[in-house]
């Protein structure tokens, strides 16, 4: 079976973890720093705060953007469950932002019809978190433009999307927004294991940051309310989490990011062959945004009028070895937001989008030879 993505660990990964392994610390440690350190930079953020996951990492930025009962968050409904988890973790409603046809991504045009009628309601939101889907980053200074016009916050969710660029910047450099958010999942473009990573230009936020992800204790005498009883003391301000991530995890982290951009290069050379192997098939891939490139996290299509269904060509391909996903099942289908009041017809373009999409192999272990096969595939079927 070619799964449709998967890790790549290098020898030089697994000396940095037993590196850390035999050293002195295991977690809490300098590996951690030093891996903050690395993504802000790579990023062209100022901070870096890691996580555990990045649902940790979602649930954080949105208790650090203040958000609480009887607010509103906004997202995408195309994307995994945390991105509108994370709001009903903080006690918020969620709704959502139908997608634009053809970036797959939240739709500007569509965001700001929303925020008139939610103007005109008194039912606005206080955070927006777009997701760059597939790595291909949102239309984020028109996202941002309106935040200002409508004075909600926005939180990226650049899970999929480490080391692609909009206008000139990496993506998580928040020149558009007030944090985001990334992810180390195995399959996506880098990983430690499980993991994520908040990324900010606030020092405010990112002191807040971290204090949540240790149970809201803080070591430092200027922010306690009590004089130390010596120099075991602790406090504990606000009420946190125990989200952190190890140094185990951090070391994999940063040897990985050192291969950042050689598996970037790969996934768009892959992402290319793609294009041309598949051209003339009745199959639609995801728009590059004006000013975007893509970190091409997952390669998806999208099924027209071909002889061949969408359940049949998934299964057809599944059946040949080709491990092939559907990314994603709209989140208000999921039976717990039916149960909120959500029904299919709310958000057409994703209804559209996941009667077609398919995702199909892209990892930078994928051999030409295991690309071929997929792409031929798809033209004896489709062709």
């Amino acid at each position: 079976m070619i799964p449709y993505g998967r890790q790549d660990i290098s020898e030089a990964d697994i000396e940095e973890v037993v590196a850390v392994l035999r050293s002195d610390w295991l977690t809490q440690g300098p590996a951690i720093d030093r891996f903050e350190t690395a993504l802000a930079a790579y990023c062209g953020a100022k901070h870096a705060v890691a996580v555990s996951n990045g649902t940790a990492a979602l649930h954080l930025s949105c208790l650090a953007a203040g958000l609480k009962s009887g607010e509103r968050l906004w997202t995408s409904p195309n994307t995994f469950v945390a991105s509108a988890n994370c709001g009903l973790y903080c006690g918020a409603s969620v709704d959502f932002v139908d997608i634009d046809p053809a970036t797959f991504n939240m739709s500007a045009v569509a965001l700001q019809t929303k925020l008139e009628a939610a103007a005109r309601d008194g039912q606005l939101p206080q955070i927006v978190i777009p997701v760059h889907f597939a790595g291909q980053p949102c239309d984020m200074a028109e996202i941002r433009r309106l935040s200002e016009q409508y004075g909600f916050r926005v939180i990226e969710d650049a899970s999929h999307a480490l080391g692609g660029d909009y206008r000139g910047e990496k993506i998580g450099a928040c020149s558009h927004s007030e944090m985001a958010v990334l992810s180390f999942h195995p399959v996506k473009i880098i990983t430690t294991g499980e993991g994520g990573a908040i990324l900010t230009n606030s020092t405010e936020l990112y002191e807040k940051l971290r204090r949540l992800r240790t149970h809201g204790i803080v070591r430092e005498p200027h922010l306690m309310e009590n004089q130390p009883d010596g120099p075991w003391y602790y406090e504990q301000i606000e009420l946190g989490f125990n989200y952190r991530i190890t140094d185990i995890q951090a070391a994999l982290g940063t040897s990985q990011l050192r291969r950042a951009d050689q598996f970037i290069a790969r996934r768009r050379m892959l992402a290319e062959r793609y294009q041309r192997g598949l051209a003339g098939l009745p199959l639609v891939s995801q728009m590059p945004l004006d000013g975007g490139v893509s970190a091409w996290h997952l390669y998806v299509v999208r099924l027209k009028a071909a002889r061949v269904g969408h359940r049949e060509l998934f299964e057809k391909l599944r059946a040949a070895g080709i491990g092939v996903n559907l990314h994603y099942i709209p989140v208000y289908r999921q039976p717990y937001y039916q149960r909120l009041g959500f029904s299919a017809g709310n958000f057409p373009e994703a209804e559209a989008y996941y009667r077609e999409a398919i995702s199909l192999p892209l990892y930078p272990g994928l051999s030409e030879a295991a690309q071929d096969s997929v792409i031929n595939q798809l033209v004896n079927l489709l062709g």
